[in-house]
Formats: structure tokens, sequence, C-alpha cells
């Protein structure tokens, strides 16, 4: 049997669902995900603002396990208080685990999920649409390619036809779903990074808009895409082929669970988080340079126009072909149970409407 026809074969795949009960399980594994990484990426910033406090003006990069948020230190009078202020708190951890006992015997239990809030006004929604579109592209294209085998005389399924799938259907999900939010994007950056007011934005919108055109807010499109839709592609291959090995091995009656799809995800996450590390790296320099207070408006317009081969060229100058692996390790650490986390939920719920779609049936 083929990996793509054990796949199909799983409740959470079932054509039952709706789009709606679709985008509800995402949704839903969205929140899981961003409950469960964000105390780790609280404790990791405060742990590091410790040892190396980040000075006026520049920048971070702050994770919730679905995104990457920019936040730059700004120091200022108590009554203005910020989004990022919550990384200044001192705390004097002695490591990881101090720090996750410390902070909510401390400050709270809420101070472990410090400006989670914000990043999941637009976090959410666009995982659900995401995972939803990749759902109802995925089962579109193999519906075609098994009518068109049916069609011939071919009974196998190649290896392209296996991956091609997944691939395609991972390609344009995160391809659409980026370009989408693009726009959004440069509003939320210009928040995190400059701390202006909606009126603020607005003006700043219509500006860049009148300089530049409406292309203007699409500025970052580009090394965005270049990171996410390989990311994408790569991780969806070989999520349904782990998937599916998983799926045989345990035997012909075995159903898709939280656990095959945890494991597939954390697997997946990892081979694709290490083959697409160079463009990671890239798009969070760029992120930095320009969250940075750029007074040289010159400068400013450079970093946005540099290409990403150029990008490259620079990095591997100045710190060898290893620059574009730089952070290897803690990104492994933090997508690849992300990936895990979001995926196995994901397909949890899926599982729960399937089944209860199909007892209303009988």
């Amino acid at each position: 049997m083929s990996s793509s026809s054990t796949a199909m074969t799983s409740p959470s795949s079932s054509s039952t669902l709706t789009t709606q009960q679709r985008m509800l399980s995402a949704g839903s594994g969205a929140i899981c995900t961003a409950l469960f990484m964000t105390p780790l990426d609280v404790v990791k910033i405060r742990l590091q603002n410790q040892r190396h406090p980040v000075n006026t003006g520049e920048c971070f990069i702050y994770s919730n396990g679905l995104m990457d948020h920019l936040c730059r230190s700004c120091k200022t009078p108590a009554k203005k208080k910020i989004p990022c202020e919550w990384y200044e708190r001192p705390g004097n951890f002695t490591g990881t685990l101090d720090a996750l006992i410390r902070i909510p015997k401390q400050e709270g239990l809420r101070s472990l999920w410090s400006g989670l809030s914000p990043t999941l006004l637009m976090a959410v929604p666009l995982t659900a649409f995401y995972f939803s579109a990749y759902d109802c592209l995925l089962a579109r294209i193999r519906m075609m390619s098994e009518r068109r085998r049916k069609g011939g005389e071919e009974t196998s399924t190649s290896a392209i036809e296996t991956l091609a799938p997944p691939i395609i259907a991972g390609t344009v999900a995160r391809s659409v779903s980026v370009t989408l939010v693009a726009p959004l994007e440069v509003v939320r950056t210009k928040m995190q990074s400059e701390h202006m007011s909606l009126t603020e934005i607005g003006a700043a919108v219509r500006s860049t808009a009148g300089t530049h055109g409406w292309r203007g807010l699409y500025l970052g499109l580009v090394p965005t895409l270049w990171r996410d839709v390989p990311f994408s592609a790569l991780y969806w291959a070989m999520y349904e082929i782990v998937k599916a090995r998983i799926l045989r091995a345990r035997g012909k009656e075995a159903e898709m669970d939280f656990g095959t799809a945890f494991m597939a995800g954390a697997i997946s996450g990892t081979i694709a988080s290490v083959a697409t590390n160079p463009f990671d790296v890239v798009k969070t320099s760029r992120q930095i340079e320009l969250g940075r207070e750029v007074a040289d408006a010159t400068e400013a317009a450079r970093i946005r126009n540099e290409k990403m081969l150029t990008m490259m060229r620079r990095i591997v100058s100045k710190q060898g072909v290893m620059g574009l692996w730089a952070g290897i390790v803690p990104r492994v650490a933090k997508v690849a149970p992300a990936c895990a986390i979001m995926i196995g939920s994901y397909e949890y719920f899926k599982v729960h409407f399937a089944h209860n779609n199909a007892s209303r049936n009988h």
C-alpha cells in the first residue's frame, strides 16, 4: 500500500470534515502550541537578558511557537508600559528550571505567558487558514491524481506522485497565507519595534503607500516566502511519509492519533529546520536590522531592498559558511516540539470531529 493511500484512510483526513471543523481544529492546535511553548521562550529571553542586557533601541526575537515577533528594548517611565517590558524584570535565576519555578512564584503564574495575548491575534487565524487550506488542497490534489490513475492503466503510485501532493499543497497554502497577511505583518512589526499608536500606524501605512505605492506594504514578503515556503514544502512531504510509515507499522486497522502525529511532526520539523536554517538566519538578520533605530533612511532602504543571495554572501564573508547555520540547535529545540504539539493537537481534534460526524450519520 502506498504512503499516500495509507494517509487518506485515516479518520483525520476524512472528507466528512467541514472547512469550519478543520479551521477550529487548527485554531485549537495553535492555542495549545502557544500555551505550551510561550513559557519556554519567556524563560529563555529572561535568562538571556539577565546575562547580556539588551541595549535601548536594540531588538530581540520572541516566539510563541507559531510565529516570531520583534521586540525592542525601550526604557520608559513606569506610567508608560510597553508590550515587551516584562523581559526587563529582575530575576537572578540560576537556570531554566529555577526560572520556571521562581517566575510564577514571585510574579504570578500569568507571568510565564507574558506578551502572549497580542501574539495570538494574528497567529491563530493565520494558522487556522494555513492548515485547513493545506488539508483541502491535499485532498483535492490526491483526488485528481487518483482519478487520473484509474482512467489509465497505471496501478502503482510512484515516488513523485507520493511526494508531489503534500509539496504542492504546502507550497500553495503557505504562499497564499503569508501573502494575505503581509500588510498586517508590516503593521505588526511597527507596533512591536516602534511602539506606535494605531493612529500613528495608520499615518505610517498611508505614507508608505504614498511613497512606494501599495507594493510598499509587501516589502518584507520575499524574504518571508524564502524562509517559510521551502520549510512548509519539506515539512509536509516528510510529515506525510513518516506518518504513513508509522501507521503502516502499527497494522492495517491503525487509526490516526495524537502520538503518531506528534512523532511525525517532531521528526519532520527537525529535518525541515536544519535544511532551511540559512533562510531563517537571513530573515532574522533583516528583522533585527530593520527593528533598530536606523537614522539613515538610505541605510534602511538598503536593508529592505537587499536580495536574499546578497545577504547570504554577506553573512558567509563575515562568519564563514557555518554562519548560515548559526543558532541551529536552539531553532530545532524550538521548532521540533512546536511542530509536534501543533500537528498532534490538530490531528487529535480532527479525529474527534470525524468520529462525531460518523456517529451522527449512523
